[in-house]
């Protein structure tokens, strides 16, 4: 079977969906790999690189659709909503994709990929169970991200993170607070600390407090009470408004004490929960700094403006979309593990195997045969299409 690797086509993204060092084990499991001219040069992977590995190089992207059985990419239609629609085209039936593909809140792509009948995988579905860790494309990509929203808000904060001893007096720490102890929320508190910080966090989840004290944060205790603060997947549930309102008040006080703020509050395939306000920015010192990784789903900053850059009284607003695209070497690096591990799941024999008793198989395919076969992507269609209907009917 033959590996297809396409240049990756939305604005701004630098990762490529496998690097050289991975392509020793898909061609032992008897595949091959076909990639696009340049396909790795923004990531650090020159073509040099992957033809020593054993890859070929396709004469034009055209090549790699044409005669690919797979294609691996990082950000598929649904995560390429506007330049992803020119690969439509190229994609014929029974052809297998897999990469990112943002299916909660793109069931339109989803669904244009089932009538074009490709078997597609969204790597964003894949269960957080044992046997799946190899495979955890979110929590790589998040450890990138959390790492680099620190990195971007010490180059921007007007004051130095550690505190320093020098002729000149003593320079105080940063004070860093961390709003979401998941992934990306853990790596920005160890990276904080790296730097010097003192750093205090917050989640929802209490569980996750001896994590955070772990890294050598405080972990910030609001008394809160909350029964299910999050799902079987181990992510953060949605709360109601008298929740968030409660979390606000009690969180301003904490807030309007930062340096900087990082948030990384995130519930997959819904709308951000605001978690600063307006009149919260207004109460925080000239000079701090907020990162929104949240930005993409609506930002748990009330001010954030995905990917412009704002200024409030004297606090500055960073929401960066695509954090991981901006460190490309590792995070493809991370990426393509992930990926691989995935598809060799999928294949036994040099040949590919669709078992849907397999958890894993089964929760990441979001089409096949024509249709949308995802539980969990079925269930919101079938919420969304009542209330299209009453639309429609005037009901």
């Amino acid at each position: 079977m033959i590996v297809g690797i396409p240049k990756e086509t939305f604005p701004g993204e630098r990762r490529v969906a496998i690097v050289p060092s991975v392509i020793p084990s898909l061609t032992k499991a008897g595949l091959h790999i076909l990639t696009e001219a340049s396909a790795g040069d923004e990531a650090g992977f020159p073509d040099a690189a992957f033809l020593d590995k054993g890859a070929q190089l396709a004469s034009d992207r055209g090549q790699v659709f044409a005669d690919a059985d797979i294609v691996l990419q990082v950000r598929t239609l649904g995560a390429n909503p506007e330049v992803g629609r020119v690969d439509l085209g190229l994609l014929r039936q029974g052809q297998i994709i897999i990469g990112l593909s943002e299916p909660l809140t793109a069931l339109d792509s989803a669904k244009a990929l089932a009538e074009r009948h490709v078997t597609a995988f969204s790597l964003e579905l894949i269960p957080r169970i044992t046997r799946a860790q190899s495979m955890d494309v979110l929590s790589s990509m998040a450890t990138v991200s959390g790492y680099k929203a620190v990195v971007l808000a010490a180059d921007t904060a007007p004051r130095m993170f550690p505190m320093l001893m020098t002729a000149a007096g003593t320079v105080k720490p940063a004070r860093v607070l961390i709003l979401g102890a998941g992934v990306a929320g853990l790596q920005a508190i160890a990276t904080a600390r790296r730097l010097g910080a003192n750093v205090e966090a917050y989640d929802v989840r209490p569980a996750v407090k001896e994590q955070v004290e772990s890294l050598g944060a405080k972990f910030v205790e609001l008394n809160l009470k909350t029964e299910d603060s999050e799902d079987k997947r181990g992510y953060a549930k949605t709360q109601d408004e008298a929740f968030y309102r409660r979390q606000q008040e009690a969180m301003a006080a904490v807030i309007a004490r930062a340096d900087v703020v990082v948030t990384t509050a995130l519930v997959p395939g819904k709308k951000a929960p605001i978690l600063i306000t307006g009149e919260m920015v207004d109460g925080m010192v000239p000079g701090s700094v907020i990162i929104d990784l949240a930005a993409e789903q609506g930002g748990n900053c009330e001010l954030t403006k995905a990917d412009q850059p704002t200024v409030h009284r004297g606090v500055t607003l960073l929401g960066p979309t695509n954090l991981a695209a901006s460190v490309p070497y590792h995070a493809s690096q991370m990426y393509a593990k992930n990926i691989t591990s995935f598809l060799l799941h999928l294949i036994d024999g040099g040949k590919f195997v669709l078992d849907l008793d397999d958890q894993i198989t089964k929760d990441t395919l979001v089409s096949h045969d024509g249709e949308l076969v995802n539980p969990r992507l079925r269930e919101l269609l079938d919420t969304i299409t009542p209330a299209i209907d009453n639309e429609r009917t005037g009901a």
